[in-house]
């Protein structure tokens, strides 16, 4: 009868466990154990619905394995993988005595990195230099606006294409388990449609070498955003955060290094690093801008980037890394460890992919043959 029925092996329903578990991977546990009982009437314990969560997470990775992307005719015909890291509080390892206060550099809560992927197609569109500088500085006023309190300024409507197929996937087994999982992914979405393959990332070197490595066939692109961000650095490091002509400063080593000049800019902080009246604090936020940029020089190629109509931003990565860990992993008090974070990231990740219900119709085939070989 219990075959014939298809149950679970434990007391709780396949249909009790998705609604509990489509509660978990977007509140608390304890809200998610509130809304049960007030809907239900039924109480559940905290246990059993991160247990829940860990056994219905198991068949995640077999699902992608066997999930087809879109049709070609549904696809782009640029192919995109983006990667980054956010850091998900883990409960600390306590000696049996803690000492009253923390030594030096010691933080209450420790962290450890969880790889998020992006992949997805999506059509070309290309841009001018400075079309971009214009869309990042009034991006950068309106922040700043925002930061002086001001009303925010609703988005203006772009007709930039949007992407296509777009997968999500974070995993805290390191870069190398996340860079593997997602060239599986990539090898599924192959095919003549495809016309160019780009990855983009911050400048982490070590996470750039990685993604070289296991993907040969994409051309690296350095996150413009980044790119910018250290131009805004040596830009307070020379005029201050308040002058004036900072903002016309940094438009224009902006424009030069979005029309494939970055080595013009490079040559520029340089001789202005040889400036004597400058302080050695001044100096070295320089010397930290020019060594960025000339270690990622091969991958700023913004001319041809934007003539292709290639992205130039990880806006796509940085938004999963909010939505899919932050939101719901660095809330207030909370503490993980690995083995109760990554089952929870893995479904989160199915629900974000609108995965959801092909996922748990999935798992319960799964389950079925493991518990009555048929």
């Amino acid at each position: 009868l219990d075959a014939e029925l298809s149950l679970p092996p434990r007391c709780y329903s396949d249909l009790l466990r998705e609604w509990a578990e489509f509660c978990t991977t977007d509140e608390s546990y304890g809200e998610s154990i509130r809304v049960l009982e007030r809907i239900l009437d039924l109480s559940l314990s905290m246990q059993a619905l991160e247990t829940g969560v860990r056994e219905d997470a198991v068949d995640v990775d077999a699902f992608y394995e066997q999930k087809a992307g879109p049709a070609p005719e549904q696809e782009g015909t640029l192919l995109v993988i983006q990667a980054d890291g956010k850091g998900v509080p883990m409960v600390r390892d306590e000696p049996a005595r803690p000492s009253a206060r923390r030594g030096k550099g010691e933080k209450r809560t420790k962290k450890k990195e969880a790889v998020v992927t992006t992949l997805y197609t999506i059509e070309p569109y290309p841009r001018t230099p400075e079309q971009v500088v214009q869309a990042l500085m009034r991006e950068w006023r309106v922040e700043e606006k925002a930061q002086q309190g001001a009303s925010p300024v609703p988005p203006s409507r772009s007709r930039r294409p949007a992407p296509r197929g777009k997968e999500v996937r974070a995993t805290l087994e390191g870069k190398e388990a996340a860079l593997e999982r997602l060239a599986q992914r990539v090898a599924q979405r192959e095919g003549d449609h495809l016309r160019h393959r780009v990855a983009l990332t911050d400048g982490a070197e070590a996470l750039q070498k990685r993604v070289q490595e296991r993907f040969p066939d994409f051309e690296l692109v350095l996150d413009i955003i980044h790119a910018s961000e250290y131009l805004w650095d040596a830009a307070n490091a020379l005029l201050g955060e308040t002058h004036p002509e900072r903002e016309g400063w940094v438009g224009e080593h902006l424009l030069q290094i979005l029309s494939g000049k970055t080595a013009t800019v490079i040559e520029t902080l340089q001789e202005r690093a040889q400036d004597p009246t400058l302080s050695p604090a001044q100096r070295q936020r320089l010397q930290t801008t020019i060594g960025y940029y000339q270690r990622n020089l091969p991958y700023m190629r913004y001319d041809r980037y934007l003539a292709r109509g290639w992205p130039i931003g990880t806006g796509v990565v940085e938004g999963a890394c909010g939505h899919l860990v932050k939101d719901r992993f660095e809330r207030a008090g909370m503490r993980w460890t690995q083995a109760g974070a990554q089952p929870l990231l893995d479904l989160r990740a199915v629900r974000i992919n609108g995965d959801w219900d092909a996922y748990h119709d999935f798992r319960r085939r799964r389950q079925h043959r493991r518990l009555y070989g048929s």
